[in-house]
């Protein structure tokens, strides 16, 4: 990411490929943290004295465990090929229009650093933008991470992304792919505020810093910062996103909010934390690392 008050030195095609192409990688690489937070979030509560009802997922590494032993290893990978989709059209998206949307924001004849504020409203209006178009692939990465193992006999409700996507369409509707849009902006939108405005304000305080340059550590420790602050901040909204997505019995935003709140408790918002921060904050640190390497390779094509 380019530093305040300076315009981007690669194109705006440069920077959108940049920013799939590191968005995609992070998700081949922390997808399976990702599929046992889906399963942590969906689980419900246990009901005292039913031992047939006690938790099946005990965290993190427990969900991925018992993932791996039930269903095989390829399961942690569930949902890959919409999340490349999500990340292909929302990572791009979020990330390579953050830049040209804070400069729009600030004015073309600004200099000196921009403010936190500014910062936070590029990040929230191309986090908003990039999953109303990507919705769809996010609900289909959902619904593919939460189907379990099944008993002998009892079909999949989906064989692939692409077949999911067509049954959709077909018995629900095509509205039905925008499943869960309420939630998943705001999600979204405040947990890529959280990602890029932190990574952008850590990263310019840790290059103030004497014998900090721009380079991989300071990349490193900015990506982790963006990670805790965006799960942090965006967990309550992440695990309705997840539940009404998944589960198609909550009527709406509120109705999965108060009925999550009445059954599970107000720490059910926080369910797979730790997985969570797990996924995001290495997702994070990777997407950035590589988004920075990625960004360097293609100037250099471009200058030549």
């Amino acid at each position: 990411m380019v530093a305040d008050g300076k315009k981007s030195d690669i194109s705006l095609a440069g920077t959108l490929g940049s920013s799939a192409f590191a968005a995609c990688f992070a998700e081949i690489c922390t997808i399976p943290l990702d599929t046992a937070k889906v399963r942590l979030q969906l689980q419900k509560k246990a009901v005292a004295g039913d031992a047939l009802s006690l938790p099946k997922y005990r965290g993190m590494l427990g969900t991925v465990a018992t993932i791996a032993r039930e269903e095989g290893v390829a399961a942690l990978w569930k949902g890959i090929v919409p999340g490349l989709h999500r990340q292909c059209l929302f990572g791009g998206l979020r990330i390579g229009m953050y830049e040209p949307v804070k400069n729009l924001y600030v004015g073309e004849n600004f200099v000196g650093d921009v403010p936190l504020t500014k910062k936070i409203l590029a990040a929230l209006t191309t986090g908003a933008l990039g999953i109303t178009v990507a919705n769809p692939t996010d609900l289909v990465k959902v619904r593919l991470q939460a189907e379990g193992k099944l008993q002998p006999g009892v079909p999949r409700r989906y064989t692939g992304a692409m077949n999911a996507y067509s049954t959709i369409v077909r018995k629900e509707g095509l509205a039905a792919l925008w499943t869960g849009l309420g939630p998943n902006v705001a999600r979204n939108a405040i947990i890529n505020a959280a990602e890029l405005a932190s990574y952008d304000q850590v990263k310019q305080s840790i290059l103030k810093i004497p014998g900090f340059t721009d380079n991989v550590v300071t990349h490193l420790f900015a990506g982790l910062g963006a990670g805790f602050f965006a799960v942090c901040i965006g967990s309550p909204v992440d695990v309705v996103k997840s539940r009404m997505m998944g589960d198609s019995a909550y009527k709406s935003t509120l109705d999965c909010f108060v009925k999550t709140l009445k059954n599970d408790g107000p720490l059910a918002f926080y369910k797979g934390f730790i997985p969570n921060f797990g996924r995001l904050g290495s997702w994070n640190v990777i997407m950035f690392l590589t988004l920075e390497q990625a960004k360097k390779f293609v100037k250099n094509m471009e200058s030549s």
